[in-house]
């Protein structure tokens, strides 16, 4: 019988079990801040839990209801805001106004595609366009895989650097009690740097895999118009990104206020569109359907960490932690972190379930060991996007792959070295932060 690895809501159910079972063997302990303002471990007795694991889960919902809510209805304005098809066609009508110059395209695209991970968190939209894109890369006189690299990779990058990923940065940040989208100075200088070098690597793919010697005219005559109506919602998309970036660094922007203006965009956006209000409306539940699974994890997953405070043993685990890397340099300390969180994206690739599942025991465990919360959160998100172009758990690349017609062991081949090569990028672009003061870190 072939392993099938468990449904993540499995996964976290195992792991709210196991917890359970630990409160019954685990000493508990607290940290308790002493005269002279620092932390010290102190044991206290711990409380086993047994049907409080079903209990625990309704507290991880109350606990994160905040983060619910933000991804509830920032995922319904941007299913609304994809209803009107002005992204689609503002892409497609760039790929048809750019796709005869080449080098050109290739660039642009790369660009494009980084940048749209890196503000919006696209990952599964990248689908319908590798059905765009290989077919127009191919017929350029490349190969299937430049096709995957300037689409699945490029936005996985940007996704992986991302400065205002709401589903990713947003999430972690806000579980970490970190300003949301705080230290976007440095963040935005990773985005810049990696998506470079992904330029610098496709131009130098281009010129090693390119069949034919001159230039070919290629003209997309499937793709749709821009209409007035859709170059009004791009308008107002752009307007949105810009206010986000205000309110964030000039008047300390929440959770409410961004989910306020999203849900703002969306509405916006459905009016433009000419959507009557039981359209938008509709709109707006169906995107939150789409995204009610990662919405749901986000509190079956806090349901762990209740579990482990409610059982008292959380700080004792902690502690243990601490221990084990005691005397070990904060690069070390960092180092483990950036690990796991790429070894746990093999089983869990929802960015969501992960931030819900590390995040609020990672936070902490940051402090004991002297690194700051927001390089921790960089580590995640490092760990999470640059695995995200090989692990076979996740469906976004199977799905792009089945699209491309490229099958996953040739991928995987040609695709292991430059993982290696962002992993090892990732990890010099970590070091900074804890050797020199950045600004937001």
């Amino acid at each position: 019988m072939k392993f099938r690895v468990p449904n993540t809501y499995v996964i976290i159910a195992m792991l709210i079990a196991l917890c359970a079972v630990a409160t019954w063997f685990v000493p508990g302990g607290q940290y308790v801040t002493s005269e002279d303002g620092t932390l010290v471990y102190e044991p206290v007795g711990s409380v086993p839990q047994t049907w409080q694991v079903f209990s625990a889960i309704y507290h991880g919902f109350v606990k994160q209801a905040g983060i619910i809510i933000f991804i509830l209805v920032v995922g319904g304005a941007f299913w609304l805001l994809n209803a009107t098809g002005a992204v689609s066609a503002g892409i497609s009508r760039f790929i048809r106004r750019v796709g005869r110059y080449d080098k050109l395209v290739l660039v642009a695209l790369t660009l494009l595609f980084s940048l749209a991970g890196a503000v919006f968190g696209m990952s599964e939209e990248t689908i319908p366009f590798i059905g765009i894109v290989v077919p127009l890369v191919v017929s350029m006189g490349y190969d299937a895989f430049m096709g995957m690299l300037i689409v699945y990779v490029a936005a996985n990058v940007g996704f992986s650097s991302a400065f205002l990923n709401p589903f990713t940065v947003g999430i972690a940040q806000g579980m970490a009690g970190l300003p949301l989208f705080s230290g976007m100075n440095y963040r935005l200088f990773c985005w810049g740097l990696l998506t470079l070098l992904m330029v610098l690597f496709v131009v130098l793919y281009a010129r090693r895999t390119r069949r034919v010697p001159e230039a070919t005219v290629v003209e997309t005559a499937e793709a749709p118009e821009l209409t007035a109506r859709q170059k009004w919602i791009l308008l107002v998309l752009l307007a949105t990104v810009v206010l986000l970036i205000v309110g964030v660094t000039c008047w300390d922007w929440y959770m409410p206020e961004i989910t306020g203006l999203f849900l703002l965009m969306g509405i916006v956006c459905g009016i433009i569109a000419g959507f009557g209000a039981n359209r938008i409306a509709d709109e707006l539940i169906a995107g939150a359907k789409d995204i009610l699974s990662a919405a749901l994890v986000v509190g079956f997953a806090s349901g762990i960490v209740v579990i482990l405070q409610d059982g008292r043993i959380v700080d004792s685990i902690l502690h243990s932690l601490q221990n084990g890397l005691d005397g070990t340099s904060p690069v070390a300390s960092l180092s483990a972190m950036y690990g796991i969180q790429a070894l746990i994206n093999f089983l869990i690739p929802s960015a969501t379930a992960k931030a819900a599942i590390t995040i609020p025991i990672m936070a902490p465990f940051a402090d004991l060991v002297g690194v700051s919360r927001q390089a921790m959160v960089l580590a995640f998100q490092f760990g999470d996007g640059f695995t995200n172009m090989i692990t076979p758990t996740s469906g976004v690349l199977v799905a792009a792959l089945a699209m491309a017609r490229v099958p996953y062991e040739k991928w995987v081949k040609w695709v292991w070295k430059g993982v290696v090569v962002l992993l090892v990028l990732g990890f010099l672009l970590l070091l900074p932060t804890v050797l020199f003061s950045i600004e937001g870190f």
